[in-house]
């Protein structure tokens, strides 16, 4: 099989860098298949870079390597890493990106491998400090993918292992005494569903039980199996294919209808 890298970036697609990066890994690794994850993260959010990527990973057949360079601070002290996670591979700066990725592998195992990028055979010659997708993380995943493709990967090659990699601080849902569970959105789609974050591992009981989820002063008091069967103006809560609940409105934009933001603060209440 083809050798398979993602690419989820900030870069857009109005400038030279994305097709810049790809250049770069034809050259390298001519038969790779390099799929396009995203490239419109908001310029500079770590956090919506993470959660690009987090859907889709484990989508992709074991082996790939996945880029994602959302990288503020490009040409400083932050490391370029390599991770292996859950029988994928991950080139990023070492800022949080693979947050996300890290837990699922923490839960499930086996444990991450983690290097830092410090080999110059893997990179280009010449390198720029503001263009790091093109010089480390492009040519380290093409070569990767090279090594993936012959069967003789060699991680510690490409530098030290590290164990401490950069994480998110990113809030956990809480329940108090009281049974309320107090959650945040994390990201507004471009539907305008909002996403939270409760996992619908964490919430399955709400299937059986009724609810009101309160944010700002709306309360969301219905669960729905899909978008269609919302009423016309009435926001829902729903379990999307991104495994968490969701805020949604039918045909309609959530986050307008609500006046809400990633970061808002939701809860949750259970009734007896």
């Amino acid at each position: 099989m083809r050798p398979v890298i993602s690419l989820t970036t900030d870069f857009g697609t109005t400038d030279h860098f994305v097709g810049t990066m790809k250049g770069v890994i034809a050259g390298i690794c001519p038969d790779a298949n390099v799929i396009d994850i995203t490239h419109d993260v908001p310029a500079y959010d770590v956090l919506e870079g993470a959660l690009a990527i987090w859907p889709a990973w484990r989508y992709f057949p074991a082996g790939t390597v996945h880029v994602i360079v959302v990288d503020p601070g490009v040409g400083s002290e932050r490391r370029p890493i390599l991770a292996r996670l859950g029988g994928h591979y991950f080139i990023a700066p070492d800022n949080g990106l693979i947050t996300l990725m890290l837990e699922d592998v923490e839960r499930t195992g086996p444990p991450a491998v983690l290097h830092e990028l410090t080999t110059p055979t893997y990179h280009l010659g010449a390198q720029s400090l503001t263009f790091h997708g093109r010089d480390i993380f492009a040519p380290a995943a093409a070569h990767l993918a090279n090594q993936l493709a012959a069967g003789n990967a060699d991680l510690a090659g490409f530098g030290p292992r590290i164990q401490h990699p950069v994480r998110l601080d990113l809030k956990k849902p809480t329940c108090g005494e009281d049974g309320i569970v107090t959650g945040t959105i994390l990201k507004i789609d471009r539907f305008g569903n909002l996403l939270t974050n409760l996992q619908s591992a964490d919430a399955a009981h709400l299937e059986d039980h009724r609810f009101t989820l309160q944010l700002g002063s709306h309360k969301i008091t219905r669960l729905l199996n899909n978008y269609i069967a919302g009423k016309e103006g009435e926001p829902f809560a729903i379990f999307g294919s991104s495994g968490v609940l969701e805020v949604a409105l039918n045909r309609g934009n959530a986050a307008k209808h609500l006046d809400a933001s990633p970061r808002d603060v939701f809860t949750l209440k259970i009734d007896a």
